[in-house]
């Protein structure tokens, strides 16, 4: 009886372990996925419009001018290339990265920035709709009217009931006042809707982030305060309205200038998860913040990492229940380390994983979930030269 009773106890703790492990998500290696870029190109940046698909969007610089160009991911391979737009007064930068995002089933939409003074900051967005996948684009707009000659930048967006919302920070009130973040609804015909102030001080280059919910957007950014205060903000999308910012984490962290790093956001249902860099107190630290009820409070921050911590966050949902968190680390041989884990929103984190490595420290990877893999992009050099590189890594587990 006594041995029935121990191995019917060993059995359960096995049951149990065996939950317990299965309930975090596992990655396996990251593999090489070509990106059909020339060279030299720059700022990846991915964008989704189902959790079957992903868009890469990248700048190629030439002679001429750049172009914005991007590919389809398709069972496991980036399809060719396809050129968004060319523009001789482009701003091609590491940080503010344009992008190419599906609005409709062969609706793309296209944003970029472009000079328009001979300023180092004085360039607008402009925006550019396909109807056909792609093949042909409209003629360019801009979400702003402002007509100043400073900076505008930093674009995120989402889709709305009568076009697609954007949000992006404008210069348009400095040098007498600091950054302001804006926003509008850009229907398709061009049109402007719903233009918004959003926040009247912000961060001047870090980037910014929207989710989408049922209830509506969820917008984060790194706000700053006249003493210097800049920390992470969020600001809900609701009744037609954003609602105004509130931090949320009170890192304190005072800064004289731009981190030129911004937040990452994810979500699935009410689940949000948001991550950031923050070196307040001289400690730099990748941190992430989870909320449970789509955003109106968010849980006491729990540190990723610290030990070499460059930020340059990216975050993306695995399921209702986990997802996963990039980060980049500085590395003794004087490369950076792409970091990746999961994590539960019961607090469980799982190991560390790197999933590649750039000789740069000016590029922001990208993150995004496709099927059953996680993409990540970022900008690398091949030989004097600089490259988009992008791995697959396969999910091993899931909560459902």
């Amino acid at each position: 009886m006594r041995t029935v009773t121990f191995l019917f106890t060993l059995l359960i703790s096995m049951s149990l372990i065996g939950c317990t492990e299965q309930s975090l998500p596992q990655f396996g290696d990251p593999m090489p996925v070509t990106v059909p870029s020339g060279k030299p190109a720059f700022g990846p940046r991915l964008t989704q419009s189902t959790s079957d698909d992903a868009i890469l969007s990248w700048m190629e610089r030439r002679d001429d001018g750049s172009s914005l160009r991007f590919a389809n991911y398709k069972e496991g391979s980036w399809q060719p290339p396809q050129i968004a737009v060319s523009d001789e007064k482009m701003f091609v930068n590491w940080a503010d990265l344009p992008a190419v995002t599906a609005v409709g089933p062969e609706t793309l939409l296209a944003y970029w920035l472009s000079y328009t003074a001979d300023a180092t900051y004085a360039y607008q967005v402009l925006t550019a709709f396909s109807t056909d996948a792609g093949v042909t684009w409209s003629t360019p707009g801009s979400p702003h009217d402002d007509g100043t000659p400073t900076e505008h930048g930093f674009v995120s967006s989402f889709p709305a009931v009568n076009g697609t919302g954007l949000i992006w920070l404008d210069g348009r009130d400095t040098p007498d006042a600091g950054m302001t973040l804006r926003g509008a609804t850009l229907a398709a015909d061009g049109q402007l809707h719903d233009e918004i102030l959003l926040d009247d001080l912000v961060c001047d280059c870090c980037q910014t982030d929207i989710a989408m919910m049922a209830a509506g957007p969820v917008a984060i950014y790194r706000n700053r305060t006249e003493d210097e205060v800049r920390d992470i903000y969020v600001s809900r999308h609701r009744d037609g309205k954003w609602q105004p910012g509130t931090p949320i984490s009170n890192d304190g962290w005072v800064i004289s200038g731009c981190p030129v790093n911004g937040p990452a956001i994810a979500a699935a249902e009410k689940r949000v998860a948001v991550g950031w860099f923050t070196a307040a107190d001289n400690k730099p630290t990748v941190k992430v913040a989870l909320s449970t009820n789509a955003g109106k409070s968010f849980s006491e921050p729990v540190e990723i990492s610290s030990k070499n911590a460059q930020g340059r966050v990216g975050v993306a949902m695995i399921d209702r229940n986990s997802f996963a968190i990039s980060w980049m680390e500085s590395e003794k041989k004087g490369t950076y380390a792409i970091k990746l884990r999961s994590v539960t929103f019961d607090g469980q984190m799982g190991p560390v994983h790197i999933v590649g490595r750039t000789s740069l420290a000016r590029t922001v990877p990208q993150l995004a979930r496709v099927a059953d893999n996680l993409v990540l992009a970022w900008t690398d050099t091949i030989g004097d030269l600089s490259k988009v590189v992008s791995v697959e890594v396969p999910i091993l587990g899931f909560y459902d």
